[in-house]
């Protein structure tokens, strides 16, 4: 089993009596990319502020590296890119980018050195003497993205890294994040686009209203809410279809989607169209999307809440 380098066991936080986070509890494994994933209001800003120590639970503890999170000693070991921007927009870019790797530790030298590294890296040479103000909101992100790894901080933090990038800038992000996660930094991944989600994250948390909702793998996950249904594509028209194992959910010329009957297994829908002498050029299983996840989880959640609303008044 993977150690984690992370654990938040039962926080919770109020503002002015509202819940923003209700006990949660999930841990975050070492060199893995993970998914804080939830709909605004979720609680998932004032998760990140807890792990970054920017604000304190009122219950609960953090554990950081097998010990108990000490803000004023492990900020140094964590990398934490807010959605809400924060560079200095008057500042000369190199003079900024060197000030805040220095405040986390790194020497003028080192500092330098990684800088050059990075600038080069993401073709950011010429930026040295810019201003921030001067830098579209693409520029601005993988200056951020910058800023936030250069010291290599054990844990990464990513609050919609790829906002504002287009498509060949946000693969060139995705490639750095897949390459720090192999070189053993662990990376929590927070960000409303679940095709993103599916595509980068090991393991993924879904909080809404300030509670946890789901936590597994990706794959986990998917399986747990799949059901049953299968795409089949025939060489020929599909011919009339009479099953006991499997309904038809929707057809075309030569496409079908079947949802196989309680009891049932898959190997039984190929054996129905191969009696029935129907060469099958492809067959696999639909398992429902993140999104789809997502939206029947949150929806079905604001739907209790406000039935519960109904009835308490």
């Amino acid at each position: 089993m993977t150690k984690a380098l992370l654990e938040l066991q039962h926080l919770k936080k109020q503002y002015s009596g509202q819940k923003a986070v209700d006990d949660i509890s999930f841990s975050v494994g070492e060199g893995s990319i993970f998914g804080l994933l939830g709909p605004n209001g979720a609680g998932k800003t004032t998760l990140l502020r807890m792990i970054t120590g920017i604000i304190y639970p009122d219950e609960g503890q953090i554990l950081f590296d097998g010990k108990k999170f000490d803000p004023l000693t492990d900020v140094n070991l964590i990398g934490y890119m807010p959605e809400e921007r924060g560079l200095y927009k008057k500042m000369k870019i190199g003079e900024q980018v060197l000030y805040l790797a220095q405040l986390k530790g790194l020497s003028r030298q080192d500092a330098m050195q990684k800088i050059k590294y990075w600038f080069e890296k993401l073709d950011m040479q010429t930026w040295w003497n810019k201003k921030v103000e001067d830098l579209s909101k693409g520029m601005s992100q993988k200056l951020q993205f910058v800023v936030t790894v250069l010291h290599e901080p054990k844990l990464i933090i990513l609050d919609e890294p790829f906002s504002g990038l287009d498509p060949l800038n946000a693969n060139l992000i995705k490639d750095e994040i897949f390459g720090l996660a192999k070189k053993g930094s662990t990376i929590v991944f927070s960000t409303h686009r679940m095709e993103q989600v599916e595509e980068i994250c090991d393991h993924i948390v879904l909080v809404n209203l300030g509670a946890k909702m789901l936590d597994g793998s990706v794959q986990d996950v998917k399986q747990q809410f799949k059901e049953n249904k299968y795409y089949i594509r025939l060489s020929e028209p599909v011919q009339p279809i009479s099953s006991n194992v499997f309904s038809v959910v929707d057809q075309k010329e030569r496409e079908l989607t079947v949802r196989i009957q309680p009891g049932g297994a898959s190997n039984d829908i190929l054996s129905h169209f191969i009696s029935q002498r129907q060469n099958i050029e492809a067959f696999h299983e639909i398992l429902p999307s993140l999104n789809e996840i997502f939206i029947r989880l949150v929806e079905g959640t604001h739907a209790a809440a406000r039935a519960f609303q109904n009835n308490a008044s």
